[in-house]
């Protein structure tokens, strides 16, 4: 039996800031449960909802100090059990009693370097001595790191591995080196270029991605990205040293939560046979919905997102006026920067029959908009992964993405001459290119229906599941345990 633990900051359905709460949640309950034991330890936010806080039961506690600055503090192990994963859950309410995971950032800092070390301090106390640590985004960055160093003088640790996962490289745990080594305990010889320090600062991602035994991040286009300076974010030289050690595995989505045919958010079910004639009842009723002119002959757009700078919304908003001709639908579901959000606000009062701004997130209309829209526009800057272009695929709704990242690893652009391709693609951060891409797909929806549909056909037929990347997952561990 092998062992693995996941070390994160956020797991469905416990807790959910964005796609790293997915990965957590769904890859584990993919591995065979009779060659492998994958657990998952978070901490144990007072916000976890309480049908599943209520439920958690005591494993053990102990008392521990990191560095000057954090005394010796209680550190409670808490366990649940759900669809075969042991999940574990690191209490002090000090750290973790709090409305939302994240807040203020020098908080932040001090929260999560105390629940890496706990993680590793839990592990003799509990009677699970895991193989591979995969830890996952800057908030587990210091656990490679303590695993290396102060913990190598324990036995219990020799040999157990560690990877790090980049879900998003443009977050990294950065503070001035004295409070980080007041946080930390760590000695000074640690903050140097080579290993913590990082434009003078320290940087948590950065010492795991130095620490880690292998790194990997979710798409393979975006590994390559993050080797560059315009994609890096500082460590693209680190991680060009560390190219060798590192791959990209594609995100998956989870196959029974998202599907047309069983999903009871949405207002018709249907599936691959039977879009044709079913799913534009779910565009009827979703415009009468949210108040926009009922017709389904309408080209529908959906866009469901952070509402932020890196995901192309400026592109957006050069356009606006142009996007939205007679023909067009906008329908936005998110939340983010003010800039952005009345920038939604504004169209929808502009054009209160082609644009719906929801300014605000909602599961529920997600779904209905993953059913009732023709395409998903998803012009991002960078985008690691993406998971919204995978649920489309599964809903027939068709992608028109940039190429980057994940994106362009999962959908490939349509070719008329040869009638192949899945969605819709345009290179450069230009709106005016993004514009005449968003008006191809136009062009193709009313004027080639038959190629719309067998493109459609295409899409629904991807698989997006974890099962596909579950087996590069199980590639990774088994070559790092040497098999």
């Amino acid at each position: 039996m092998k062992k693995i633990l996941f070390a994160a900051s956020e797991c469905v359905p416990f807790i959910k800031t964005g796609g790293l709460a997915d990965v957590c949640g769904a890859l584990p309950k993919t591995f065979d449960h009779k060659d492998w034991d994958v657990r998952v330890v978070i901490p144990n936010y007072s916000c976890i909802p309480e049908k599943y806080r209520s439920q958690f039961e005591y494993v053990t506690h102990f008392y521990m100090a990191c560095g000057s600055y954090i005394p010796s503090k209680y550190v409670g192990v808490l366990q649940y059990k759900l669809d075969g994963v042991t999940y574990y859950f690191i209490d002090n309410q000090e750290y973790f009693n709090c409305f939302v995971p994240y807040g203020d950032m020098r908080y932040d800092i001090e929260k999560f370097t105390f629940f890496d070390k706990a993680v590793l301090s839990m592990l003799p106390l509990i009677g699970f001595r895991p193989d591979i640590i995969h830890c996952h985004d800057w908030q587990a960055g210091l656990i490679p790191v303590y695993l290396k160093n102060e913990f190598q003088a324990d036995s219990f640790f020799w040999g157990i591995r560690s990877i790090m996962t980049i879900h998003n490289l443009k977050f990294q745990g950065i503070w001035d080196v004295k409070t980080m080594q007041g946080l930390t305990g760590f000695s000074s010889d640690l903050f140097v270029p080579d290993k913590l320090e990082f434009n003078k600062d320290a940087n948590m991602l950065k010492g795991g991605l130095v620490y880690a035994d292998y790194i990997t991040t979710v798409s393979d286009t975006y590994a390559q990205e993050i080797q560059t300076e315009y994609y890096g974010e500082g460590l693209n030289g680190l991680l060009s040293a560390r190219h060798f050690d590192m791959q990209g595995i594609v995100n998956g989505i989870d196959y029974t939560t998202y599907n047309p045919q069983t999903d009871s958010k949405i207002y018709m079910n249907y599936d691959a046979s039977s879009f044709r004639k079913k799913k534009y009842v779910n565009k009827e009723r979703l415009q009468e919905e949210l108040g926009l002119e009922v017709d389904k002959k309408k080209y529908m757009i959906g866009l469901i997102s952070r509402l932020t700078d890196q995901k192309g919304l400026d592109l957006i908003n050069a356009v606006m006026d142009g996007l939205v001709d007679e023909f067009t639908q906008l329908v936005v579901i998110g939340t983010g920067e003010p800039q952005y959000e009345n920038m939604f606000r504004h169209y929808a009062w502009k054009y209160p029959n082609r644009v719906s701004a929801n300014i605000c997130y909602s599961d529920d209309l997600a779904h209905k908009l993953y059913a009732a829209a023709d395409a998903f526009l998803m012009p991002s800057r960078f985008e690691p992964c993406g998971l919204t272009q995978m649920i489309s695929f599964r809903y027939g709704t068709v992608p028109i993405v940039r190429e980057t990242g994940g994106l362009k690893d999962t959908v490939q652009a349509y070719n008329e001459y040869d009638n192949s391709g899945d969605g819709f693609s345009f290179t450069n951060y230009n709106a005016d290119e993004m514009l005449q891409v968003i008006n191809y797909s136009k062009h193709i929806f009313y004027d080639r229906k038959r190629q719309w549909n067998q493109m459609v056909d295409r899409g629904m037929a991807n698989d997006f599941s974890w099962n596909a990347s579950k087996f590069r997952y199980e590639g990774l561990y088994n070559y790092l345990l040497g098999e």
